[in-house]
């Protein structure tokens, strides 16, 4: 393993060191001096510095690095941007004609919702990334990093205004949603594009069975995490989607590999 490698495969310890570093430092100086110009400073980080960590971490984890800064940037920005308005317009639509939800119902959307990115990605830049299931597996992780950052500070926004521009209240709120999503949102992408790009690398009537497996799985862990809740759900089925998830790297890591 050259000395290139090994600093990718260990790129997440500095990304996690210096984002944690950058957001203790704002909410030190947001602390010390009430400035409430610190808080979007304060939400964004305290959102982006663990799952951009897991993206990071992933990336490293793929064998080669797969997928170049600006396309995986592009991911996480464009791909949580366009999940987030896409899904919210879908479940104001539904709630609207339906009145309630059911939660499997948010599930099927936002999977769908976030598949948006990876499929323009396939179908227009598909000579770059076809040949390689890990980059697609990275895609998914980026862009369902990007839709998980997106929701996460939505979320302490909205409890810092419901506790009064209490900021203990939003730092709960982004250590528990930012510690949670890489079980979240970015490993359910990550598997449903892992299943999604089996298919384009190789395009038989067996690999699109296995897409759609994977995107009913993916919905399925979706809706029990946020159906039942609670700490056991979170870490059996965070322990299932990060498990299945490595597993997908590390077949992509052999498959990708030169012979």
């Amino acid at each position: 393993m050259t000395a290139q490698m090994v600093a990718r495969r260990w790129a997440w310890v500095g990304t996690f060191v210096i984002g944690a570093a950058l957001y203790l430092a704002v909410l030190a100086v947001l602390t010390d001096t009430n400035n409430p110009n610190l808080f979007p400073t304060l939400i964004l980080l305290g959102a982006l510095v663990v799952p951009l960590t897991f993206v990071t971490f992933a990336a490293g984890r793929s064998g080669r690095w797969l997928i170049d800064g600006p396309t995986l940037g592009g991911c996480l920005l464009f791909g949580g941007v366009v999940g987030v308005a896409v899904a919210g317009l879908l479940e104001y639509d539904a709630m609207r004609r339906l009145g309630t939800l059911p939660m499997v119902g948010v599930g099927l959307i936002e999977e769908a919702a976030k598949l948006v990115v990876p499929v323009i990605l396939v179908i227009f830049f598909g000579t770059r990334y076809r040949h390689s299931i890990g980059s697609g597996i990275i895609i998914g992780v980026a862009v369902g990093t990007g839709f998980a950052v997106l929701e996460t500070m939505g979320y302490a926004f909205v409890a810092l205004l419901q506790s009064g521009g209490n900021v203990g209240a939003a730092e709960q709120t982004l250590f528990i949603r930012g510690l949670l999503s890489p079980a979240g949102h970015a490993a359910w992408t990550g598997l449903t594009c892992w299943g999604l790009w089996r298919f384009v690398v190789t395009p038989t009537g067996k690999h699109l069975l296995g897409f759609l497996g994977m995107y009913a799985l993916a919905v399925a862990l979706h809706s029990t995490w946020d159906g039942l809740g609670g700490r056991i759900t979170y870490a059996v089925v965070g322990a299932i989607s990060i498990g299945l998830l490595l597993l997908g790297l590390r077949h992509a890591r052999k498959q990708d590999a030169p012979a």
